[in-house]
């Protein structure tokens, strides 16, 4: 039996290694997306942009009916922060 599963083993072997599949294709949508559009990075940029503008105006909005800001502030400073890191994250996983 061991026999057997061991030249089965042998006779695909060399079919097991030559065969990869996508590689040159995957390369091929790399470049497109790099050739074809911004980084993530740039994005996260305009998107944290977009936060933290919208939370300045919710803050000022606040702060002008005499509530208290203290912790909308910090909410949302952080989640401008988090949105860059975010963005600093996947053009790193992704390669763009």
């Amino acid at each position: 039996m061991m026999l057997v599963v061991g030249l089965i083993t042998l006779a695909f072997f060399p079919l097991i290694i030559s065969a990869q599949p996508g590689l040159t294709e995957m390369q091929q949508a790399r470049s497109f997306i790099r050739d074809s559009f911004f980084s993530v990075r740039d994005l996260s940029y305009v998107i944290a942009a977009l936060v933290a503008l919208s939370g300045a105006v919710m803050v000022y909005q606040k702060w002008q009916m005499g509530k208290d800001v203290g912790m909308d502030i910090s909410a949302w400073f952080f989640s401008s922060i988090f949105v860059l890191l975010t963005g600093a994250f996947l053009s790193q996983l992704l390669g763009i």
